[in-house]
């Protein structure tokens, strides 16, 4: 189960880093083509708007670059009885992969959540064990099993 959400998350870092990337492209060909115009102001309006996507969606690429770093750091296979980053993790009320945070992944009948150990709940299972108790949004939790 660890290899196949660790995949999910590999595609979901690349599909997104792919979206970034094609986002910028877009934005720099917008910024080349764009043409000066008698109506000097609005021109150089749009290309001030233009310039500041195009930073917001650097800081965006970086942090997502950031993000496929971590997962690299990330093993499959390795065990551990406390919680660490690569572990799965079942409590009486989710389940839970210790990577990057992307989201929900379905297998058959079970559900785990992908979520980063910067996560607020993935900061309060970092370094517990199974048994461990611990509150999150006013319910009390409790950890079944570590993988």
């Amino acid at each position: 189960m660890k290899e196949a959400l660790y995949r999910f998350c590999e595609a979901y870092i690349l599909a997104r880093l792919q979206r970034i990337r094609n986002n910028i492209d877009e934005v720099n060909n917008s910024l080349n083509s764009e043409t000066k115009s008698s109506a000097g102001d609005k021109h150089e309006t749009g290309r001030a708007m233009l310039q500041l996507e195009r930073e917001k969606l650097g800081q965006q690429l970086l942090e997502a670059e950031k993000t496929a770093i971590l997962l690299r750091k990330v093993s499959a296979s390795k065990q551990s009885n406390t919680v660490i980053l690569g572990s799965l993790v079942k409590t009486t009320n989710a389940n839970y992969y210790i990577a990057i945070s992307a989201g929900k992944y379905e297998s058959g009948t079970a559900t785990y959540f992908c979520i980063s150990a910067n996560t607020p709940i993935g900061k309060l299972l970092m370094g517990k064990s199974a048994g461990a108790t611990f509150q999150f949004n006013g319910k009390a939790h409790k950890i079944l099993e570590v993988n």
